[in-house]
């Protein structure tokens, strides 16, 4: 399995999916043009990953802002976390004034069967 790179634009988050420690980072704005085009590739490696997971998973999740098309395509890839057989952990950051994106979290949180950890980011 090979390291997943992707760098952040204005309009896509950074994604990085690292095999070996078993840590996965989605940070930046998700506003693509055709996000099922974007998360393709991250769902994909997610099954692959499936087959032989490291022996914990810990996903990073610090979006600034996603649009409705990218949120089925996150849910996508959490239902993709919740079938790991593995020890996973989601961490859900979001800025301190934000209630809306806490709120996001809170809702993967009540739809997803994995744990996730909402950390407040205070500037």
């Amino acid at each position: 399995m090979e390291l997943i790179s992707i760098e952040g634009t204005p309009k896509t988050p950074t994604v990085s999916m690292n095999p070996q420690t078993g840590v996965i980072e989605i940070k930046g704005r998700s506003i693509p043009e055709i996000s099922i085009e974007f998360y393709k590739p991250i769902v994909d490696w997610l099954e692959e990953y499936s087959k032989g997971t490291a022996a914990k998973t810990v996903v990073n999740i610090h979006l600034e802002y996603f649009n409705t098309s990218s949120s089925k395509c996150i849910l996508d890839v959490f239902k993709k976390l919740e079938a790991l057989k593995n020890n996973v952990i989601v961490n859900w950051y979001y800025e301190e004034d934000d209630e809306d994106m806490l709120e996001a979290g809170e809702d993967y949180e009540s739809i997803i069967k994995v744990p996730f950890k909402m950390i407040q980011i205070v500037e």
